[in-house]
């Protein structure tokens, strides 16, 4: 890598040379400007690991500017949130997914095919397959054990999977509400 042009330098390694050359003075603060932007999955996450380590062992302060809710999610403890330069969110990111994270999805496979479609109120069916479902609601008008209660008797279920929505769709819908 030492004897590499930079020209012939793949975009992950010239991010990881980037920060490296920013770490030369021993910074107690560096501002990172997207850097996992353009990079495949494997240098993104070495990426990430990279800032990871460097906050946590050598206590370097990070300011991440980025339009990659992975990298807010994986990266960040506190989230800034700006739009048209006014601040419309400032606290931890675990406060962000609290406030704002009120829908769940589940995804069902059913080990016997379905009959008929799936319907429950308060609950928006995303797909319906021949064995599957794919749900959403809010869980602040129809509590989880309610939906599972229902997908239960609906048939035998081979495989449920609750997940919440991306960072990513919170952050959009902050950005429709302000």
């Amino acid at each position: 890598l030492l004897n590499t042009p930079v020209r012939k330098l793949s975009l992950g390694q010239r991010m990881k040379c980037e920060i490296a050359a920013s770490l030369l003075h021993s910074p107690r603060i560096i501002f990172l400007d997207e850097p996992t932007i353009g990079l495949d999955v494997v240098a993104k996450q070495q990426i990430r690991d990279a800032i990871r380590h460097l906050n946590e062992t050598e206590n370097v302060t990070i300011f991440l500017t980025s339009h990659d809710a992975g990298d807010v999610e994986s990266l960040s403890k506190r989230v800034i949130i700006i739009n048209h330069g006014r601040m419309i969110f400032d606290d931890r990111t675990s406060v962000l997914k609290r406030q704002y994270l009120t829908r769940k999805i589940i995804d069902v496979r059913f080990a016997e095919r379905l009959d008929m479609p799936f319907a429950m109120p308060g609950v928006n069916v995303l797909k319906q397959g021949t064995y599957g479902v794919k749900l959403e609601f809010d869980n602040r008008q129809v509590p989880v054990e309610r939906v599972v209660q229902q997908i239960m008797a609906t048939k035998p279920c081979q495989d449920i999977n609750i997940t919440d929505p991306p960072l990513e769709e919170i952050i959009r819908e902050i950005y429709q509400e302000a």
